[in-house]
């Protein structure tokens, strides 16, 4: 999820009391099912060895019995999956706190921090390609030399999901945005092709296309295996490089009005955003696995958790 401001407009506040109870869940980033799609693929590409590692890790986790509850399984994969979401769901838990706005929350077992770490969910550039402001790029870079140099079981099985998170959002074009254009969440459109919420703006459209954030189980790993399927492996490149790629597609973000009141999304607009998507969920996803074997096949040390019963 994009924690830019949002526009406060009439038709941002007609929006919100028109669908207040309507919205089961606020949109998430992409959103929850894409992150899980992502997060899905890349278990595809680990070994059994670190398959294993970074269960035990993750199993360590003071919010790993939360997880499972909500996978409705104690499954490797879906546990994985629903950590990949767990930086977006904090950021209404009143144990984590806003930097820029409240005071520190007492510090938790099991966890480093109680941040939620807004700055590291999207990146902006310049005109001249250059990070004006954000931090993700520089996230992904700096925890993965944390898994990769860290001794501490605290501190691996904190990475891992704001890793899995962040390969995820990298790839989402309007999380590295232009400087100044919020991540187009001031951009409200009309979209038909969308019942649940047929006016939004440019950044949820975006997040939601990869399905219905409550995606999870046989439906989402069917849906992962036809995108592995249908959509070609990426090169791995490197973490400016995902950034740069997203950057670039910001030019097919934004639907044209076409004389509308507001940019409407037309089919044509749909079929390609939805092919877009669906190829970076499949680049995170791909990338994402990649990096995390090469981290744990290097000899990062989990040791066995102990889960209550």
């Amino acid at each position: 999820m994009d924690y830019r401001t949002r526009h406060n407009g009439s038709m941002r506040q007609f929006i919100f009391i028109l669908f207040f109870f309507v919205l089961s869940t606020p949109a998430l980033a992409w959103n929850a099912a894409g992150h899980r799609l992502a997060a899905f693929i890349a278990w595809q590409q680990l070994s059994p060895q670190t398959r294993d590692a970074i269960s035990q890790a993750l199993a360590r986790h003071p919010d790993y019995q939360h997880w499972e509850k909500r996978a409705h399984t104690d499954s490797d994969v879906a546990i994985f999956a629903e950590a990949s979401t767990w930086p977006d769901d904090i950021r209404n838990d009143p144990r984590f706190y806003d930097e820029d706005k409240e005071p520190p929350t007492p510090t938790q077992p099991g966890l480093p921090d109680t941040a939620r770490h807004k700055r590291w969910h999207y990146v902006d550039l310049n005109g001249r390609g250059k990070v004006e402001a954000g931090e993700l790029d520089q996230q992904i870079e700096r925890l993965s030399h944390l898994l990769r140099s860290t001794g501490k079981n605290i501190d691996i099985s904190n990475a891992l999901p704001w890793l899995e998170h962040l390969v995820a959002d990298i790839h989402q074009p309007l999380h590295v945005g232009r400087y100044g254009d919020e991540g187009g969440n001031p951009v409200d459109i009309e979209n038909p092709f969308n019942q649940r919420l047929p006016v939004s703006n440019v950044h949820t459209y975006w997040d939601d296309l990869p399905g219905p954030p409550w995606l999870r189980g046989k439906r989402l790993e069917k849906i992962a295996d036809q995108l592995m399927a249908h959509y070609p492996a990426p090169a791995q490149g490197n973490v400016a490089q995902w950034r740069d790629e997203s950057h670039r597609l910001l030019t097919q973000a934004y639907p044209d009005t076409n004389g509308n009141r507001l940019p409407t999304i037309t089919e044509s607009f749909q079929q390609r955003a939805r092919n877009i998507a669906n190829q970076r969920i499949v680049d995170a996803g791909y990338r994402l696995g990649r990096l995390l074997e090469s981290i744990f096949s290097h000899g990062v040390h989990v040791a066995p958790a102990r889960i209550a019963p």
